[in-house]
């Protein structure tokens, strides 16, 4: 029986130590900033790139990698006759994706692709079942299978710090956003069959520590859960840590923190964190 090999792409957040432990496969996706292109997670990373998006006069713009190179990644990992099964950010935010699927048509080997619906933890909870149980010794069809059951039992809110990037992005009118910062909004959403849904508008970090607080409660009472954690993109001291300590006093003491990839960043802005558990 042949070997099940797991592909991911740069959104993951998992750690490069993780990824070369379970030997996961990561075609990046690429940034555009200042007339210059940078590999994600190979030559920009997240800290340093905020820096940069600061000082940019137009917002960075994130691409998809080509069908071809994941064409050719799953000719090299199948040619023996294993199977791959490849994991992506939410198809509903990127093309990647779709370009896994076009080149899983066109190659010879044995490829599942998966839209996890997700991001950034909330992608890197599936791979870890996926890894454990591939390692246990499942089959394709019984890891995705629970792949399926945990992305229906995870839940992901982001929390935007600035309308800025949202502005700059075209996802909401400049009046609206002039409004926004005047009022101080400060919008959370939920990730949603790969959408983002608005969910609650408030006017401090304490309103947004106590509402994602609050549906974390609510959402995973009488339930085990099983992961939670905090992408970021610096937006540690002003929600991040202060949710993470209210978690931890509630019973979870393994909450994961997570700076961010520049793709998920240059959409939210600086500040913005993704909150993400998973409970069955």
């Amino acid at each position: 029986m042949g070997q099940i090999h797991i592909v991911t792409d740069s959104t993951c957040d998992l750690t490069k130590e993780e990824l070369s432990e379970y030997n996961i496969h990561v075609v990046p996706l690429t940034i555009q900033i200042d007339g210059e292109t940078y590999i994600d997670g190979v030559d920009i990373e997240p800290a340093s790139f905020l820096k940069m998006m600061k000082n940019s006069k137009e917002l960075p713009k994130s691409s998809q990698p080509a069908p071809g190179k994941f064409k050719e990644l799953y000719d090299e990992l199948g040619k023996n006759g294993d199977q791959i099964i490849s994991i992506h950010l939410a198809g509903a935010l990127s093309g990647t994706v779709d370009s896994a699927r076009q080149a899983a048509e066109m190659s010879n080997s044995d490829v599942t692709v998966i839209d996890s619906n997700y991001i950034a933890i909330g992608l890197a909870i599936q791979i870890r079942e996926a890894i454990k149980l591939r390692n246990e010794g499942a089959t394709v069809e019984q890891i995705v299978k629970r792949i399926e059951h945990v992305s229906a039992n995870t839940k992901l809110f982001v929390f935007v710090d600035t309308l800025e990037n949202l502005i700059k992005g075209g996802r909401i009118g400049k009046g609206k956003g002039l409004i926004g910062s005047l009022l101080n909004i400060k919008p959370i959403a939920m990730l949603e069959d790969g959408h983002y849904s608005p969910v609650c508008k408030v006017r401090s970090y304490k309103q947004v520590i106590k509402y994602l607080f609050n549906q974390y409660l609510e959402d995973t009472k009488g339930k085990t859960v099983k992961a939670v954690g905090i992408s970021h993109a610096d937006g540690l001291v002003t929600v991040g840590n202060p949710l993470k300590e209210l978690i931890e006093q509630s019973g979870f003491n393994e909450v994961e923190i997570k700076f961010t990839s520049p793709i998920i960043s240059t959409h939210t802005g600086p500040g913005a964190i993704g909150f993400i558990y998973f409970a069955e």
